[in-house]
């Protein structure tokens, strides 16, 4: 974020991606996941405070870290499409200007190697202070409130 800090203000970037085509032995390897993701993660100046996994049964792994920064995960389907390959879901979220999560997302790919991919990349936060409070601005509704 640029000019002084404000607190309550941020900004930051969300990068969903869809991974399709990808080694389904691969997919479901939590600890090879668990590094390519720290590796990228960190390469991309991230600062990592914890990583944890979860393997499913029969096969698929979701990869969860924890960063200063925001978070990240994987989520996988090694069964997606038995003819192109597996599938990955990723979610890359960073505040401020630190990180990079659409390089997160270039290292990741380098070692997932998908066929093809989906991608969304979302600005999220406010440059500025909220002028009111959060509640004035929005309700579960979706109608605005004074």
């Amino acid at each position: 974020m640029n000019g002084p800090s404000v607190v309550g203000a941020f900004q930051g970037r969300h990068v969903h991606a869809d991974l399709y085509g990808i080694d389904p032995q691969l997919l479901d390897d939590a600890d090879r996941l668990k590094s390519l993701l720290e590796n990228a993660l960190v390469e991309a100046n991230a600062t990592v405070l914890q990583t944890m996994t979860h393997r499913f049964t029969p096969q698929g792994v979701t990869v969860l870290a924890l960063l200063a920064e925001s978070h990240a995960s994987l989520h996988t389907y090694p069964e997606h499409d038995p003819l192109e390959g597996g599938a990955c879901f990723a979610d890359f979220f960073t505040c401020g200007p630190s990180a990079d999560p659409e390089q997160v997302l270039r290292l990741l790919s380098r070692g997932l190697q998908p066929r093809r991919q989906h991608i969304s990349i979302v600005d999220r936060g406010l440059p500025v202070p909220l002028a009111r409070p959060w509640h004035a601005q929005f309700s579960p509704l979706g109608k605005a409130s004074a």
